[in-house]
């Protein structure tokens, strides 16, 4: 039997199907970052922070990213490094982030795990306040993974915001790629937020506790700088937005700032890279309708899934998401391509 047929069907998004219990979408999206998931995934956030090494990244133009760094401890060589990207206030650490890094570490790959600027209790690092369209940063530590850390070029795997600045970079540096896997990415801001604005009361709510409280270590790592007022920071989501982009950055307008970050439409016409982008039909902060409307190149393979919620995709198998299997697939892909081109052995399938 050759190894082709001997590897396992490739999984697909469409036909994902948890559980009735969980088919919820708000079920589903609440439970990715819950923290009752996190004590069941106890095991593998040991496997992910076993021997993590924080990598301080010159990102170029003075800005300095965190990456957390965990290499497999079975194996001396290891598959090929994946940069994995958290989403809006998420960071290194988030659940729906952790048990994708302890399936890569343990089927050989080094894994990376960026926190964005002012993400992760990184406020101190970088004078300036993170917003989306932040790219040169992380488009310069990826650059810097691929120098520094990488005997090749990394995949890279982002959720939702994370999942948005992943292609973005792609279409910057597709030479510095092997693949990428896209979770949920955020399509049309726009759209993405007025979903957030008009969904249940708990997504504005948990997103806004979460900006301010991140605001608060700003101002207390910079406190000659003048942030926000306490008035601002009592705005809903839209208005503080607002007040990042006309008070922090060089947008006329909130309009402008994002679009400044979308990838709608045509976009990702220009994409180079062996690229998934994994959605779910349901998910209640990103509209369906944006990944349909999507104008891909055929390399991208773009997967709706009925169920999944936002970054969910928890099955039968809960607390572990088919994400897990999912991502190391399609990077163990990635990789195989990446080593036949360069004339190497490849990877097992997973």
């Amino acid at each position: 039997m050759d190894a082709a047929a001997a590897a396992p069907a490739l999984l697909r998004g469409e036909r994902f199907a948890p559980p009735r219990w969980l088919r919820n979408a708000h079920l589903q999206t609440v439970l990715a970052s819950a923290s009752l998931r996190r004590w069941l995934l106890v095991r593998a956030r040991r496997e992910v922070e076993h021997d993590a090494r924080a990598e301080l990244i010159d990102c170029g133009a003075g800005v300095r990213l965190q990456g957390l760094l965990t290499r497999p401890r079975r194996q001396a060589t290891a598959r090929g490094l994946v940069v994995l990207i958290h989403g809006w206030e998420g960071s290194a650490h988030s659940t729906y982030l952790t048990g994708v890094a302890a399936a890569l570490l343990q089927a050989g790959c080094d894994v990376l795990r960026l926190n964005l600027r002012d993400h992760g209790h990184t406020q101190h690092l970088n004078r300036g306040l993170f917003h989306s369209c932040r790219l040169d940063e992380v488009v310069g530590a990826v650059r810097a993974v691929h120098s520094e850390l990488a005997q090749a070029p990394p995949a890279l795997v982002g959720f939702s915001l994370g999942g948005n600045f992943a292609l973005r970079v792609a279409l910057r540096l597709p030479e510095a790629l092997a693949g990428v896997v896209a979770v949920c990415p955020v399509v049309s801001p726009q759209a993405g937020l007025f979903g957030l604005e008009h969904g249940p009361w708990f997504y504005q709510h948990y997103f806004l506790h979460k900006w301010r409280r991140s605001l608060r270590r700003k101002r207390a790592a910079f406190p000659q700088v003048d942030w926000f007022s306490r008035a601002d920071l009592r705005g809903d989501l839209r208005a503080l937005t607002r007040t990042l982009v006309l008070r922090h950055t060089d947008f006329a307008s909130l309009e402008d700032y994002l679009d400044g970050y979308s990838i709608a439409g045509a976009r990702l016409a220009g994409l180079r890279v062996p690229t998934t982008i994994l959605a779910a039909a349901d998910d209640p902060v990103i509209p369906v309708a944006d990944f349909r409307a999507l104008r891909l190149p055929p390399q991208v393979e773009l997967d709706i899934a009925a169920h999944g919620g936002h970054c969910g995709f928890l099955g039968a198998a809960f607390p572990h998401s088919f994400l897990e299997r999912y991502v190391l697939q399609r990077v163990l892909r990635a990789f195989a391509a990446q080593a036949h081109a360069a004339g190497r052995a490849a990877p097992h399938e997973a």
